[in-house]
């Protein structure tokens, strides 16, 4: 996605785990449509389980990964697929789709989370911060916006095919536009959402291997393994020259605890006794 060419008018391609987001948030919206022509008491029931409510969340966790796929509105909710097409597909292209559901994810649980966290711990002694219900995909949308323009902060590009700026200015300029809205309206905990979500989705892409968490977890776990076989290995091969000292006989053992034999050409041949 890096260009200093001509912007791009284009929408990137519909496909991987973009496509299967918009898919599902779509299916839901027609979900709660339905429902709520036929029995409205239902819909309403089943929008409360699956909210984001910062005094319930914690006695209903699955809030913390349902609250993008309730919709708030069908205006919100076009603007903000069209906000994951355009950014999460560009993000899905470049860093691998792993990376990106794992951003997507994290953004999404862990911006709930400490957006719920600060709003019962901190929600009485700052009046700007209390309860309420964030549903929707826009907090995650931004949030990945956040990622695409601290990625490309000065591409051009035109966005909607309307907004024609560098990268960071849309997303400063967004984010901006939509905290006023949700401050005005009264929308105190899904503002405090939406900047929690940025935050998660701002440390994930400075920590995160580029090949993803999962990546480097695995191959944390190898490599802490492969330190305590190659420790044991050592102190086995002390103990092993300590036995064949008694024995009268000096062995050489490598800092590997590999035994060297005196005939070896070159010691640090891996094909030589172990």
């Amino acid at each position: 996605m890096r260009s200093s060419g001509p912007t791009i008018l284009a929408l990137p391609a519909f496909r991987g785990f973009t496509r299967k987001i918009i898919l599902l948030a779509i299916a839901c919206f027609l979900f709660f449509f339905i429902t709520g022509l036929v029995a409205p008491h239902l819909s309403g029931t089943i929008a409360g389980l699956l909210a984001l409510r910062s005094d319930v969340a914690f006695r209903m966790p699955w809030q913390f990964i349902t609250w993008p796929f309730v919709p708030d509105s069908l205006l919100g909710l076009l603007f903000a697929l069209l906000s994951l097409w355009y950014f999460g597909a560009a993000l899905e292209d470049e860093r691998g789709s792993r990376w990106f559901t794992e951003l997507f994810f994290s953004s999404s649980i862990g911006g709930a989370v400490l957006a719920t966290l600060l709003s019962i711990t901190l929600g009485r002694a700052l009046p700007f911060i209390g309860s309420g219900v964030s549903v929707g995909l826009w907090p995650v949308s931004l949030a990945l916006l956040l990622v695409y323009a601290r990625i490309h902060a000065n591409e051009p590009m035109t966005f909607n095919f309307i907004f024609r700026a560098r990268a960071k200015y849309i997303a400063a300029g967004f984010l901006l536009f939509y905290l006023i809205i949700d401050f005005y309206t009264g929308r105190r905990f899904d503002a405090l959402n939406t900047i929690c979500n940025c935050i998660v989705a701002w440390i994930f892409m400075q920590m995160a291997p580029r090949r993803g968490l999962h990546h480097g977890v695995s191959e944390g776990w190898f490599g802490l393994r492969n330190r305590y076989y190659r420790a044991k290995r050592r102190r086995a091969a002390k103990k092993f020259q300590v036995y064949m000292r008694k024995q009268g006989k000096d062995v050489s053992i490598d800092s590997s605890g590999r035994y060297i034999d005196l005939d070896d050409d070159d010691p640090n041949d891996r094909h030589r006794m172990n």
